[in-house]
């Protein structure tokens, strides 16, 4: 699908081979702040979860990318969850491995990730919620039009303290009542 190609990356179904790169994200307890999850995946579950992410968003709900370089390297994950065809609205999520960070990849899997979701699954909208503290997720997502709707209050509890969370929309304003009814 060309929607999903990009100039550097490209978003692809998550693959057996993914099964490293993903044990060690998943496993890895500075994310889980992030995630919500609470104990180490397996080998096992993981293998199991990308067998059946083959699922139709409209049954899973969710639907998770990989995000590989022009060079073929896994790079990251991208993700719409939460997914809600009534309302017409998912969660976004993305994680890029550090090692990745600051070269441009997450800004253009967000893009690519919007057109899709906006034209494709024809949502009316994406949100995300930021860590307070990640100031750099909330620059990036700013830098591509998400507009901050409010303070989400001791939202995630992590590692014994609560955290609060900035809530960020993008609206498709290309659907709306009239296109609906």
């Amino acid at each position: 699908m060309s929607k999903l190609i990009g100039k550097n990356i490209k978003l692809r179904a998550l693959e057996l081979t993914d099964i490293d790169f993903l044990y060690d994200i998943e496993n890895n307890d500075t994310y889980w702040g992030l995630s919500n999850t609470q104990t180490p995946f397996s080998r096992y579950t993981l293998e199991q979860y990308i067998k059946n992410a083959h699922l139709d968003i409209y049954e899973a709900k969710q639907i998770r990318f990989a995000i590989e370089s022009k060079k073929g390297q896994t790079i990251g994950m991208i993700d719409l969850f939460d997914f809600n065809p009534q309302h017409l609205r998912a969660g976004l999520g993305i994680l890029i491995a550090s090692d990745n960070q600051r070269k441009g990849y997450a800004t253009e899997a967000i893009e690519l990730l919007n057109d899709y979701a906006f034209s494709y699954l024809n949502l009316r909208q994406l949100y995300v919620n930021i860590n307070l503290n990640n100031q750099k997720s909330i620059q990036l997502f700013e830098k591509l039009g998400y507009q901050f709707v409010g303070i989400r209050k001791d939202w995630i509890l992590n590692k014994g303290s609560f955290k609060d969370v900035a809530f960020y929309q993008l609206i498709n304003s290309k659907i709306n009542e009239e296109n609906i009814l």
